[in-house]
C-alpha cells in the first residue's frame, strides 16, 4: 500500500494531518536542503511528538514522496500549450523554476515515477503533449531524452549554486581565482581545443544555456519523430 492509498488516522487533540507535515518538511529543505529533513525535526517544527507523525508517514523516504508530489503541483501549467514543442518546453522551464525555487528537489529527480497526482498529472501533461505524433514506444522514449536532458541541466545548475554558497564565490570570483592556474596550464599547449573554449567561447548564463540546450533537443526529437513518420 503507497501513501497515498493509506488513510489519515483519526484527528487527535492537536491537529495534524499530512498536508501540515509536508509543509513543514518542505519549509525545513527549502531552508537546510534534504539533509535538514527527519521525521523527529517535522514533529520538533510542528510541536508535536516524533510517534505522532508515523500514523501518517511511516518512513522518511514515504515523506520525500509526499514533498517531490507537493512541489509538482507547481510545475503544471494552468492550460496546456496546443503545440507538443511548447508544452514539453513549459514543463521543462517550470521544472528548473521549482527546483530554483526548492534546490533539494534535484536531488530527487530522476529515477523510478512518482505515484503522487501531481506526479501522475505531470506525466500524463507530458505523454498528452505528444499523444498521437508517433507510436507509443517512440513517444516514451522521446520523453525519456527530453527528461534526461532536464535532469542533468538542472543539476548541473543546482550544484553551481550550492558551490557558490559554499565557498562564498561568485562564478566571476571563482574564475578570477582560478584563472592563473587554468592560464598556465592552457599555455603548455596539451588543451588546444579547452583553450579555444576558453578564450574565444562565449558566456551566456544558466537559463539562456538551458532553453538553448532545450531547443537542440526538441529540434532533435522533431526530427526523429518527423522521419519515423514519412
Amino acid at each position: 500500500m503507497t501513501v497515498w492509498d493509506r488513510p489519515e488516522p483519526p484527528t487527535r487533540p492537536v491537529p495534524l494531518d499530512r498536508e501540515r507535515i509536508v509543509a513543514a518538511a518542505v519549509a525545513l529543505a527549502d531552508e537546510g536542503g534534504l539533509e535538514a529533513v527527519s521525521l523527529r525535526k517535522v514533529a520538533g517544527r510542528l510541536d508535536v511528538g516524533p510517534m505522532r507523525l508515523y500514523g501518517y508517514i511511516s518512513t522518511k523516504e514515504e515523506l520525500f514522496d509526499l514533498m517531490v508530489d507537493e512541489v509538482q503541483a507547481e510545475i503544471l501549467p494552468e492550460e496546456q500549450p496546443g503545440d507538443w514543442r511548447e508544452a514539453l518546453r513549459v514543463l521543462a522551464h517550470r521544472t528548473r523554476q521549482a527546483a530554483l525555487r526548492h534546490a533539494w528537489l534535484a536531488d530527487l529527480l530522476g529515477g523510478r515515477p512518482t505515484l503522487g497526482p501531481n506526479g501522475l498529472a505531470v506525466t500524463e501533461a507530458t505523454l498528452a503533449a505528444l499523444d498521437g505524433l508517433a507510436d507509443i514506444d517512440t513517444v516514451m522514449r522521446a520523453v525519456e531524452t527530453v527528461s534526461a536532458y532536464s535532469t542533468g541541466a538542472i543539476r548541473r545548475e543546482i550544484a553551481n549554486l550550492r558551490a557558490e554558497r559554499t565557498t562564498g564565490l561568485s562564478k566571476r570570483d571563482w574564475q578570477r581565482a582560478s584563472g592563473p592556474h587554468v592560464t598556465r596550464m592552457l599555455a603548455t599547449g596539451r588543451f588546444p581545443a579547452l583553450a579555444k573554449a576558453v578564450y574565444d567561447g562565449t558566456d551566456v548564463d544558466a537559463e539562456a544555456s538551458f532553453a538553448t540546450g532545450l531547443d537542440w533537443v526538441l529540434d532533435a526529437v522533431a526530427d526523429k519523430i518527423t522521419r519515423l513518420s514519412a
